[in-house]
């Protein structure tokens, strides 16, 4: 390695889709789904953010974030579906990928910011949770080559 440019381009491995849920209706519980279809213009098919803004097709959050999060809420465990997030992603650092590109199965995604909590959490995780939340909500992404996604999917980071 020739600079810490380089650093941002290596991975110790490849991560895994552990859980997908997805909102059909706007203020509806999160429904959980062994997998989705994304689209470049509409993202996750059948989730009312669909056809909504590009940046936001997808949202992923890191599995090893839900205890710390259980943890500063005092929960023994933290259902992902009280996060609404749509992908819950384990052993890939989501952070280091804002602005690069992930392959899970046949699609590519453009991991485009950070996903802030909103003032849900405070009722989903008690008082306290959007705190809790903030630096742990996960990463927001657009669709560059649709296809299906699955539970147990390989996440791959794409090099420049």
């Amino acid at each position: 390695m020739d600079n810490i440019k380089d650093l941002f381009n290596v991975f110790p491995r490849a991560g895994r889709v552990e859980w997908i849920g997805i909102r059909a209706q706007r203020r509806e519980p999160v429904t959980v789904v062994g997998s989705i279809d994304v689209t470049e213009k509409k993202g996750i098919l059948g989730d009312h953010y669909s056809g909504q803004s590009g940046n936001r097709h997808v949202t992923l959050i890191q599995a090893e974030h839900l205890p710390v999060v259980a943890a500063l809420t005092g929960h023994d465990v933290l259902d992902p579906a009280l996060i609404r997030r749509n992908i819950v992603v384990s052993g890939l650092n989501l952070l280091a990928l804002k602005d690069q590109k992930i392959q899970i199965g046949g699609t590519v995604l453009q991991i485009t910011g950070q996903c802030h909590p909103c003032s849900k959490m405070e009722t989903a995780l008690g008082p306290g949770g959007y705190n809790a939340m903030r630096g742990h909500g996960g990463m927001t992404a657009k669709v560059l080559t649709g296809g299906e996604i699955r539970v147990g999917d390989n996440v791959i980071f794409v090099q420049p």
